[in-house]
């Protein structure tokens, strides 16, 4: 029996494993080269839930579930700088959301303006956005009992995370990483971006200790 759980969780670590991708332009280090200053945006949402809700009330959970992972980002980024050393600096995410206001952009309408404006207009060098698809209510804290049925049934997958981070310059797509959301994930917002982030920490691509020598996507 001891043999069959070991068996069940090794399968389990190697498919989360094999569920995160991340890559990398062959360019970052030519296009990123001047960058000091990122901002983080809302994350662009839809939800799935199995409740039926009005669609002006799911229009905003999602806007909510946006916004939680774009501050669980800057909390992560700011414990992080504590303790390591980071090649920029993080825009404060409500002098970020301010500007946006301030110039009639929403989570609405923010998707309909490209990379290179919204930089412009937050006076970033680079961009911090990304998608997430969940079909729970992951901001207001989700089970994380693990049960060997319910990865069987399908109930313990959430959904699916990607954060991008884009050049403001040109707009081009310099890092991505992609995750599925499971009970294994976290039992919120903060918990996921620890997590995931924790497992890209060797690849993200301003550590400053990171080594220089990595394989690019």
């Amino acid at each position: 029996m001891k043999n069959i759980v070991i068996i069940i969780f090794t399968f389990l670590s190697v498919a989360a494993s094999a569920q995160k991708n991340i890559y990398e332009s062959d360019k970052f280090d030519e296009l990123s080269r001047e960058h000091q200053n990122l901002a983080i945006i809302p994350f662009l949402t839809n939800l799935e839930l199995k409740d039926n809700i009005p669609d002006m009330e799911l229009r905003g959970l999602e806007k909510k579930e946006g916004y939680a992972v774009q501050d669980a980002l800057e909390t992560y980024f700011s414990k992080r700088k504590k303790k390591k050393k980071f090649s920029v600096e993080f825009q404060n995410i409500k002098n970020t959301n301010a500007i946006l206001q301030k110039n009639n952009i929403t989570y609405e309408n923010i998707d309909v303006h490209s990379v290179k404006e919204l930089c412009n207009i937050l006076g970033v060098d680079g961009l911090i956005s990304g998608t997430l698809d969940l079909n729970v209510l992951l901001s207001k804290g989700v089970p994380t009992e693990f049960s060997l049925l319910d990865y069987i049934n399908g109930d313990a997958n959430y959904g699916r995370i990607g954060v991008k981070i884009s050049d403001g310059a040109t707009g081009k797509l310099l890092w991505k990483y992609e995750k599925r959301i499971n009970k294994k994930s976290g039992k919120n917002t903060n918990d996921l971006i620890e997590l995931m982030m924790k497992l890209a920490s060797r690849k993200f691509p301003y550590d400053r200790e990171r080594p220089r020598d990595r394989k690019k996507s």
